[in-house]
């Protein structure tokens, strides 16, 4: 889910935009939510869905609005600093490099007359043709301490982001491979539960292949962390064609088991012990915030930007309710697994073996392609945090330490469980708390407040987001805020009753 998916400068519609973020959000985050539902039930889930989507879409809007602000500051500062070398030519006294630009938009604001901005800010002042990733705007717009805890947030989401993806890999490889062998074949979906303990083929248990695979799979991607990877467009269009495939035959499948009576599933109307996993599995099939600068700013017309968010949405919430709501009534609440598509590989569900292991090995194909891709963006995170103006890194700092600590930690996470469904709803309710809403919101309050400083309170940003008000940014902030207290305290209660 994170990292840029465009190169800059490659413009297209807006349309194909809309596309693309769709293919974002729509994740293998995805795969977990049937289960959440089915643990919440159904009425409280389709409510807090309904609700955290509202919710994503109003932090979106004001990512895009930050956006525009931190494009509107880039473009005065090059205006400013083009005057001022004009003014150098011209003049016979010299003036200092450092008197040319300064860095904050305060300052600035004080050492000119906001008029004379005023009407130097051209009507497009505020038009997004460059792209500003979350961390530059963090730090145009907060403070230091501001700067540090975006950064700390980011790394943390992208650390659960790594444990899930080295989980995933493993957990559904093993339970292709153990069910296809000895006397669980074709028996993943068929409601047994199985034991970590419990044999896979001769003398190994099932969590030893989990570790044998996890170990593979650290072996064959985990070395991509120490190099520059980029995902091409090619490996795109292949990944979303093969969601696409995998999502739709689940859809279908389920309905045309629904269709003939052969349905299993009885879901509750709301179990609010499942409310804190639900949540995070939520708000991380939401996530795109952090890639909105990818997404938004190849876009070729940008004029009704946020109606096109408004729909991707509408229809992301469409497609998630029926997912969730096929696989609720096709399979009983035990029989869900963590990983949706691995309820597939039964045969009395789909008799085409090809079909049965295409969606079983789905995860394998998607997470495989993304997670080097997360490893080098989290590690570039991590440089970005420590690097201080002017200095470089000694070598094995660059090439070792700083993908050292990007592998190992989400490796340890994944080797000590493989609960998917609660690492969703952890990395989810904390980090991907901040990343959707604290973060957005706290954006869209510092880059109003830093506009009306630099360029005066007449000035309209033409990308405002319709959820203006500053109560609306109150309402974002109390919300993010007792989330984290939520989540906790629902934690803290559950390890109570153990």
């Amino acid at each position: 889910m994170a990292g840029g998916i465009t190169d800059t400068g490659e413009l297209y519609s807006p349309y194909v935009g809309l596309v693309y973020m769709f293919n974002l959000i729509v994740g293998t985050g995805a795969l977990t939510m049937p289960k959440a539902f089915a643990t919440a039930g159904w009425l409280i889930s389709l409510i807090l869905l309904m609700f955290l989507g509202f919710m994503s879409y109003m932090t979106t809007t004001f990512v895009v609005e930050a956006m525009a602000a931190a494009n509107a500051q880039l473009r005065w500062k090059r205006m400013e600093k083009r005057k001022e070398d004009d003014e150098d030519e011209d003049s016979s006294s010299g003036v200092s490099d450092s008197d040319v630009l300064l860095q904050d938009g305060y300052e600035r604001a004080e050492t000119r007359p906001i008029l004379s901005v005023q009407r130097r800010g051209s009507a497009n002042i505020f038009e997004i043709t460059e792209r500003v990733e979350m961390g530059q705007m963090a730090s145009m717009f907060f403070n230091k301490v501001g700067v540090n805890l975006f950064y700390f947030c980011i790394i943390i989401y992208l650390y659960g982001d790594l444990a899930i993806y080295a989980a995933a890999v493993p957990v559904s490889l093993m339970q292709v491979t153990c069910s296809v062998t000895g006397n669980h074949s074709c028996s993943v979906g068929d409601g047994t539960k199985y034991n970590d303990t419990d044999k896979c083929w001769g003398p190994i248990r099932r969590i030893d292949a989990y570790r044998l695979y996890l170990a593979a799979f650290t072996l064959l991607l985990g070395p991509f962390t120490f190099f520059n990877v980029q995902k091409t467009k090619y490996l795109q269009i292949m990944t979303s064609l093969m969601r696409w495939i995998a999502f739709i035959l689940m859809i279908i499948l389920a309905l045309i088991r629904i269709s003939r009576g052969q349905a299993e599933g009885h879901p509750s109307m709301a179990q609010l012990s499942g409310i804190r996993n639900l949540f995070g599995v939520c708000v991380y099939s939401f996530m795109c915030q952090h890639s909105l600068p990818s997404l938004i700013t190849p876009i070729s017309k940008k004029k009704h930007v946020n109606k096109l968010v408004l729909l991707d949405y509408i229809l992301i919430l469409a497609f998630y309710s029926l997912l969730s709501f096929t696989a609720i009534y096709c399979f009983r609440n035990d029989t869900l697994m963590d990983m949706y598509t691995l309820n597939f590989t039964n045969c009395e569900i789909i008799s085409v073996a090809f079909i049965r292991y295409f969606l079983g090995l789905f995860p394998v194909f998607t997470i495989s392609t993304n997670f080097p891709i997360i490893a080098v963006t989290l590690r570039n995170n991590w440089k970005t945090l420590f690097h201080r103006e002017g200095g470089t890194y000694p070598w094995v700092v660059d090439r070792i330490v700083f993908p050292a600590i990007t592998l190992i930690p989400p490796v340890l996470v994944a080797f000590c469980t493989h609960d998917l469904e609660s690492l969703v709803g952890i990395t989810g309710a904390y980090a991907g708390n901040g990343i959707q809403y604290l973060i957005p919101a706290f954006l869209a309050y510092c880059s109003r407040k830093d506009t009306q400083l630099v360029f005066g309170s007449g000035t309209v940003n033409k990308h405002l987001s319709p959820f203006r008000h500053s109560f609306w940014i109150v309402f974002v902030l109390i919300w993010g805020f007792s989330c984290f207290v939520f989540v906790t305290a629902n934690i803290v209660l559950s390890e109570s009753k153990l």
